[in-house]
């Protein structure tokens, strides 16, 4: 009999899911990050993890699995391959995490997929046919992100240590607590994205200045965004992840909105059985 591995990881961490031919769920498992381009050691561990999970109890080895992996990261050709390289399933398929989470979340329908959270990534089908925009880290994009988010946060902690913009009380709070300036650098030089996306909750909800603008500056992006992927025809828009409720709050009446038929792991997992061994 065999059986599938459907895997969805991102930028705070992966979920994993294995099912047989029917579709049947046998087990499931989490674990840490899976980004593959920016800690291609830490993705393959948290994937074997959170694969281990979801095999114990079914009697099954990773060598028995027909495996589609949705990974942050995975949009870098050379990452993409060298982890499915590394990995010990029957049949390997790394995609990035906006394809599964848009076949998961769509179906066999056309429509935008807004994936916000850590990192952002968008997804689109029309005529069926997929194609992924932005997920291309915080440093170079992911618009509207937690990361970003947490990052223009702190850059505009430091512009108002230096008397360029305005101090708040949600500013100098971040000061104190990172131990001013020179404690914002180290933290900036040494932590990943996710570390950055966690100053989210200072932001949510806040009525600060400084809030309220970081905010909006994410809810223009990605309404910018948006708005190019519909210059083709208008298509329902799908938000998931950590900020989606957030921005679909937030962007309410511009554009249908739906709700996912499924999660990212069900994407992977309808892939996967999309598959037969030798293909």
């Amino acid at each position: 009999m065999a059986l599938f591995l459907g895997i969805d990881g991102g930028g705070t961490g992966c979920r994993a899911a294995v099912a047989d031919d029917a579709g049947r769920i046998l087990g499931t498992g989490r674990a840490g990050p899976a980004n593959v381009n920016s800690d291609p050691d830490g993705a393959l561990s948290n994937v074997l993890a959170a694969t281990a999970e979801a095999l114990d109890g079914t009697g099954a080895r990773p060598q028995d699995l027909i495996a589609v992996l949705g990974l942050a990261g995975a949009n870098v050709t050379s990452a993409a391959q060298a982890l499915a390289t590394a990995l010990p399933f029957a049949q390997s398929h790394v995609v990035t995490d906006a394809v599964t989470a848009a076949r998961g979340a769509l179906g066999d329908t056309d429509g935008i997929v807004a994936a916000i959270g850590t990192g952002s990534v968008f997804a689109v089908c029309r005529g069926g046919r997929l194609r992924q925009y932005g997920g291309r880290g915080f440093v170079l994009g992911d618009e509207g992100s937690g990361a970003v988010m947490g990052r223009m946060l702190l850059a505009r902690a430091l512009r108002a240590e230096d008397g360029f913009e305005p101090m708040t009380p949600l500013l100098r709070t971040v000061l104190q607590d990172m131990g001013g300036i020179e404690g914002v650098i180290r933290f900036a030089s040494s932590n990943p994205p996710a570390a950055f996306a966690a100053l989210m909750p200072r932001l949510l909800g806040a009525d600060d200045p400084a809030a309220l603008s970081v905010l909006a500056a994410g809810v223009a992006d990605v309404r910018a965004i948006l708005a190019r992927l519909q210059a083709d025809g208008p298509l329902p828009v799908v938000f998931l992840g950590g900020l989606g409720a957030h921005y679909a709050a937030a962007l309410a009446g511009l554009w249908e909105q739906r709700a996912p038929l499924g999660s990212g792991v069900d994407g992977a997992l309808a892939m996967a059985r999309g598959l037969t061994v030798g293909a």
